[in-house]
């Protein structure tokens, strides 16, 4: 029997009606066979009891038994095909994370080869054989594999949506055509595939043009804290020159010089900061989108292209950087302005210095000559300290 089995084709063993392995084969006195559940279902829809392969009409409905030869037969290729799977299985590759498995594996999943956008199932090598060999599963439409087959046919007619209504935007089955999509201009989805993709190359162009727009100006704000930078090393450098010579009484002036340059460096500093780390998210944020625009655009997928094409056509939102600058601090005449002050502070202290002196003197005077009034205000001390 087994030998037998290995002579015959598979599709001696399809029931012509569901084009797939007898289920309870049973013969019409006309010798032509079907599964049980199908013929009878045929005959209960029809009005009249006739053979779907002669078309011989029988005028009361046969008595029909399960062919148990042919029974026996079937189940002989089903063990045969299974020892097959099992065999050429382990040659397969196994389905892992990222990968769509075979719909049709039990236990362990096979990675997918094709998608049936009319059966609804993704198949590896050894279940996708049918579909490559008898007559009427060739007339099927395979696809890449992909996952959510559902999703590719129309909810309101069950048909494959193959073509794009460009008026509302959508993808339609044939059947939305002349319903409500009657009126609207629709295309095929490759010819609105082509023009969109050509689109997301426009888009990526644009992201590029941004992406690179922004690393400019992290550039020209690198650079301006560069110059600012330079110039608060050179003014501190200058005015540790000019401060060291004035010991420890100008130590003070110094510090503060110091530190008011370093307090306007760190202003320029963290403004800086904040627009490269903003620039640098809206790069990120674009080169995300950018990865994501070249993945679509290099789809094979027209279906997907279209359906993800709303979510990534446009740039993301980001800020208009043609007017932000940093504006580099000027420290221009700010040693001078110090030594200024601190000369003027100097005259002041020497001033209540002076002051101080010259009442010292007076009560000098008084102490002296018991009269107030012979402590004249421009008495200065002797040599001698009298």
């Amino acid at each position: 029997m087994a030998a037998v089995i290995n002579l015959l084709s598979e599709d001696q063993f399809l029931c012509s009606i569901c084009l797939d392995v007898f289920t309870d084969p049973v013969s019409t006195p006309c010798g032509h066979n079907f599964c049980k559940n199908c013929i009878t279902q045929h005959w209960n829809t029809d009005d009249k009891y006739q053979c779907p392969m002669c078309k011989k009409v029988f005028y009361t409905r046969p008595e029909l038994q399960v062919n148990t030869f042919i029974s026996e037969m079937v189940a002989q290729f089903r063990q045969s095909a299974q020892q097959k799977a099992s065999s050429s299985s382990s040659q397969q590759q196994v389905s892992t994370p990222g990968d769509v498995p075979c719909d049709v594996c039990t236990g362990t999943k096979l990675k997918a080869l094709k998608s049936c956008l009319v059966c609804l199932a993704s198949y590896c090598e050894t279940h996708l054989e049918p579909h490559l060999t008898m007559s009427g599963l060739k007339r099927h439409q395979l696809i890449d594999p992909v996952e959510n087959l559902e999703d590719r046919m129309c909810t309101k007619h069950d048909k494959p949506l193959e073509l794009f209504c460009k008026t509302d935007q959508t993808c339609v089955c044939m059947l939305c055509t002349v319903s409500d999509h009657k009126t609207h201009d629709v295309v095929p989805l490759k010819e609105e595939y082509e023009e969109k993709k050509a689109e997301l190359g426009k888009t990526e162009a644009e992201i590029q043009q941004m992406i690179q727009k922004r690393q400019l100006k992290i550039q020209e704000i690198k650079h301006s804290v560069d110059l600012s930078e330079k110039d608060a090393d050179r003014e501190i450098a200058e005015g540790v020159q000019v401060f060291t010579a004035l010991k420890e009484s100008v130590e003070r002036g110094l510090n503060e010089l110091i530190k008011m340059i370093k307090a306007k460096q760190r202003r320029t500093q963290k403004q800086a900061e904040g627009f490269i780390e903003e620039l640098e998210q809206e790069i990120s944020e674009l080169k995300k989108r950018n990865t994501e625009v070249k993945q679509l655009s290099h789809s094979e997928d027209h279906l997907h292209l279209l359906q993800k094409f709303p979510s990534v056509k446009d740039a993301p939102s980001t800020k208009d950087w043609t007017g932000v600058s940093i504006c580099t601090t000027s420290y221009e005449g700010t040693v001078v302005r110090a030594v200024s002050q601190l000369v003027e502070t100097l005259s002041k202290e020497m001033k209540k210095s002076l002051e101080a002196e010259l009442k010292r003197v007076q009560q000098y005077a008084v102490d002296v000559t018991l009269d107030p009034d012979t402590a004249n205000p421009y008495l200065s001390v002797s040599d001698d300290g009298k």
